[in-house]
């Protein structure tokens, strides 16, 4: 997704490259995090080196760090992210949000 990305848009602003990252290539590396989540480092490490290379898209923050690249777009790093759907998936849990009923049905 990332070269579809680099080869179909030059030149990308902020917003343009954050729709077609959150849309295309996100979603793919977030896809059934609440059943899988890695716990070893490499594969933590493979999962946010997509990110670093797509953050390297834009070409007026690519003598940044990585850190800065997120912190311009305003962008968590997908660890934060995975942390946070747990924690969202067992407030509703703990919480009972889920509707028992259509869990019965499955």
């Amino acid at each position: 997704m990332l070269g579809i990305i680099r080869r179909n848009f030059k030149y990308l602003n902020n917003d343009a490259f954050l729709t077609l990252y959150k849309t295309l290539v996100r979603s793919h590396l977030e896809y059934a995090n609440s059943v899988w989540n890695p716990h070893s480092e490499k594969l933590i490490k493979d999962l946010e080196r997509v990110q670093m290379r797509a953050t390297e898209i834009i070409g007026h923050i690519k003598s940044m760090s990585y850190i800065e690249h997120l912190k311009h777009l305003n962008l968590p790093t997908l660890k934060y992210r995975r942390l946070r759907g747990d924690m969202i998936e067992t407030y509703k849990i703990i919480n009972e949000k889920y509707d028992k009923n259509a869990l019965l049905n499955i």
